[in-house]
């Protein structure tokens, strides 16, 4: 009756998470009970709805892989989202459910494993096992740490870190705990040190893609460290993870392209960590809503299988929506955030480039690629010096990552470099156009206004 007793528990939790007021600074309710067995840390861990999906979906939402009509646009109900479509200066959530509240219940959980971890040391509880848990547990805080400071904190730059409001580093379980803005260096460094010690105590592989395991920390520490700029350690990290795990699907022989799933079921041999973004209704495929930016579509070649794959057209409009979805499915805006090989491949790419090999750079590019164009169709891109390498690079990492929650990283990140920084546009006719200038402040989100008045952090600056 114990561990009944323990999921009711974790079931009241999630409620009063879901319906509290001040949800940073709630305590659990009287009857909340503990995590008490290695069995019951995995249980929490396996919470597929908390550990796994409603990952933030605002910065995809912001970002340009997609245009909105504006005839669609008009009949849009959200107006959020309205709003942060055209980057509205001041817009921002009422509540802070689902896009701050989502991983903030992953951190919960995460930290309840750590919890008991802790105190399962020195029992007969086998060392392995626990080790294996509190690598997981450690992922997972890491994972949502890094999702919310995606849009909520500035992009990571080494001068200004040390300054630049950071997120909320919730380390235990005590709802009642003040909730305080860090740095963003003490995020990232916070990240960073939970990662690695998460591939330090995780197993090899792990037997389902949504658990994770040691390859799938050091590509979340690859990811990481790209977003931080740090490219020698991002590039060490792609390469550790590679060593684990390098399958790439053939989009020949192991897809259909021509399918409104291609990638369905879910679990392709390609993803080794699999979580989903929150789903929201504008950014719904099968309501022609969201459509692909056309230029994107036109950069595939005809023998490139993924613009096949990722986009299908809508009627006569000649305009597309996106069938690309590693989540293996195109009836919602639950889009694929997790971590595979292919963005690995891409990883060490333009880390081997921005250190000036060229050679390498290339063969990473053209490993990948090979995969997905039509067999015999392919020839092997060359580079005539690293910043060719770079672009050549750079401009497959859009085509391959389209619609998996990374554009707006991306955007951040690229946007401080002359060479490849972007303005982004939006036209919608009569209704006005909008534009978001490279390094804008608008590119940090506002924090839903839930949690600065139950919390009193700070907000970001406008």
């Amino acid at each position: 009756m114990k561990i009944y007793k323990f999921l009711l528990s974790i079931l009241m939790l999630s409620l009063i998470l879901g319906s509290c007021k001040k949800y940073l600074d709630v305590k659990p309710d009287s009857t909340q009970t503990k995590a008490e067995t290695a069995e019951d840390c995995q249980l929490l861990l396996d919470n597929y709805t908390v550990m796994n999906t409603g990952y933030p979906s605002d910065g995809e939402l912001s970002a340009d892989d997609y245009f909105i009509q504006s005839v669609n646009y008009s009949n849009l109900t959200d107006p959020i989202d309205r709003n942060l479509y055209i980057w509205s200066a001041n817009t921002r959530r009422a509540v802070a459910s689902p896009q701050w509240q989502n991983p903030y219940k992953t951190v919960l959980e995460a930290n309840l494993v750590l919890e008991t971890v802790q105190k399962l040391q020195g029992s007969s509880t086998d060392v392995a096992t626990l080790n294996a848990l509190k690598g997981a547990a450690l992922f997972y805080r890491a994972y949502a740490f890094w999702n919310v400071a995606q849009l909520y904190a500035k992009p990571y730059t080494a001068s200004s870190a040390g300054q630049d409001l950071g997120i909320p580093l919730k380390m235990s379980t005590d709802l009642n705990d003040k909730s305080v803005r860090g740095t963003v260096q003490q995020t990232y460094d916070r990240i960073v040190q939970d990662l690695k010690d998460a591939s330090n105590l995780l197993p090899a592989t792990s037997s389902v893609p949504t658990r994770p395991n040691k390859a799938v920390a050091y590509a979340m520490l690859a990811r990481t460290y790209l977003s931080m700029e740090n490219y020698p350690d991002a590039l060490t990290a792609a390469s550790s993870a590679l060593q684990l795990n390098s399958q790439l699907l053939n989009y020949n022989s192991d897809i259909n392209p021509s399918s409104n799933t291609p990638f369905a079921p879910r679990f392709n041999k390609e993803v080794i960590f699999h979580s989903i973004t929150y789903g929201g209704k504008t950014l719904i495929p099968n309501l022609n809503t969201a459509r692909i930016d056309s230029n994107l579509v036109a950069s595939y070649d005809s023998n490139d299988l993924r613009g096949q794959a990722y986009f299908k057209l809508i009627g006569s409009t000649n305009t597309y929506r996106f069938t690309g979805n590693y989540e293996g499915s195109f009836l919602a805006s639950i889009f694929f955030n997790g971590l595979a090989v292919d963005e690995l491949y891409l990883v060490r790419a333009e880390c081997y480039a921005r250190a000036n090999k060229i050679n390498e750079a290339m063969a990473d590019l053209n490993t990948l690629l090979v995969t997905r164009w039509k067999t015999g169709t392919y020839l092997n891109m060359t580079a005539t010096d690293a910043t060719d390498a770079l672009n050549k690079v750079l401009t497959e990492r859009r085509k391959e990552l389209v619609m998996r929650a990374q554009r707006w990283t991306d955007l951040r990140r690229l946007n401080k470099t002359i060479g490849t920084a972007e303005n982004l546009k939006r036209d919608l006719g009569s209704l006005g156009a909008y534009e978001l200038p490279a390094n804008d402040l608008r590119y940090v989100l506002l924090i839903p206004d839930e949690v600065i008045t139950n919390s009193g952090i700070e907000q970001n600056p406008r």
